[in-house]
């Protein structure tokens, strides 16, 4: 995947504050104000910075935390993980592959084939729906 560099001026003129906050300072987003909480429409969560697709909406599910929930991302390479000792905590940080945008974290506490629970902000997401198929 190719890497996308910008300056934080660029990303500043870029992104709306709350996504400057999240995606490049490492905020959160209040749980359940989200636009993607209780999103079921198919298709794919793609980085609100970069446009990179992240997640499918095939692997998300309702955690009832108050933010997206997915099982795994799209393909390899698609996130980075990085251990978050912030907040006297240990965590795992999830970012974009391509932009390196703070995406959420990851847990161990999720039903899919790994376990995981990648707990992801709404605003460091746009969503792409799929067309739908005639049949």
């Amino acid at each position: 995947m190719e890497k996308v560099v910008k300056t934080e001026q660029e990303w500043k003129a870029e992104l709306t504050p709350e996504q400057y906050r999240v995606l490049r300072e490492k905020g959160t987003e209040r749980p359940f104000t989200g636009a993607y909480v209780h999103n079921k429409a198919d298709g794919m969560y793609q980085c609100g910075a970069c446009g990179a697709d992240l997640f499918s909406s095939d692997v998300k599910f309702d955690s009832g935390t108050g933010w997206p929930s997915f099982t795994e991302p799209v393909s390899d390479g698609r996130v980075e993980l990085k251990a978050d000792n912030t907040m006297f905590m240990r965590r795992t940080e999830v970012l974009c592959g391509a932009c390196g945008g703070h995406l959420g974290h990851v847990f161990n506490d999720g039903p899919g084939p790994n376990g995981q629970r990648y707990c992801i902000n709404s605003c460091s997401l746009q969503f792409e729906e799929k067309p739908v198929q005639n049949s």
